[in-house]
């Protein structure tokens, strides 16, 4: 099983990075199979704060994986500009799991993969993604078969949750969240994103 994690340059850590750790979690647990990888058009970018980090595969592969995720950065328009960029992104929500966050849902516009399709984003992002046609929701998280977005750094927990969810089991995502939750906050925390999750049909592991 493979989750790739769209990552470009001018990114925002939190987005790429929080999901790459939580769903990294598995093989740590032993899961050899499961695999979780940055994905970017170059062999390395950089972050808005300057943290530089090397990709570990290309676009072409990302596409083929069972899940993408698309994270957010300062450049998100410019890379919708991009047709270098864009037309690599062949991705198929009728073979994989895609989601987008903050100003990924602006990508995922531009792919033609939202339609008119509710989603999230973050509100610095809202005005140019609704001018993209997105019909914006005041949500963290919303789902719609295998596309689901997310707005606002920290719900990376949610979509972490939901693709756990839809590609292992609603345990596995639970242990997942568990782990990272804050000491003292661990079962609220979990009952909140789950909650989330398993609201949107289709939620569970085929």
């Amino acid at each position: 099983m493979h989750i790739a994690i769209l990552t470009f340059d001018g990114f925002n850590e939190l987005d790429s990075l929080i999901a790459y750790g939580m769903l990294s979690r598995l093989r740590l647990l032993g899961d050899t199979e499961w695999q979780v990888s940055i994905a970017s058009p170059t062999a390395r970018v950089t972050s808005m704060n300057g943290l530089t980090i090397d990709a570990h595969i290309g676009l072409p592969e990302a596409c083929a994986a069972d899940a993408v995720l698309i994270g957010s950065g300062m450049k998100t328009r410019e890379v919708a500009q991009d047709s270098g960029i864009m037309d690599q992104l062949q991705l198929d929500p009728q073979r994989q799991l895609i989601a987008a966050q903050c100003s990924g849902t602006y990508l995922l516009a531009k792919l033609g993969l939202t339609g008119r399709l509710s989603a999230c984003t973050d509100n610095s992002s809202k005005p140019w993604v609704q001018a993209a046609g997105v019909q914006v929701v005041n949500q963290p998280f919303v789902a719609h078969g295998n596309i689901a977005t997310a707005g606002g750094c920290l719900a990376a927990q949610y979509l972490s949750a939901w693709l756990l969810t839809r590609l292992k089991g609603e345990a596995e995502a639970r242990e997942v969240v568990h782990y990272f939750a804050p000491v003292g906050e661990k079962e609220s925390t979990v009952a909140r994103a789950m909650a989330h999750v398993l609201s949107h049909p289709h939620a569970m592991a085929a």
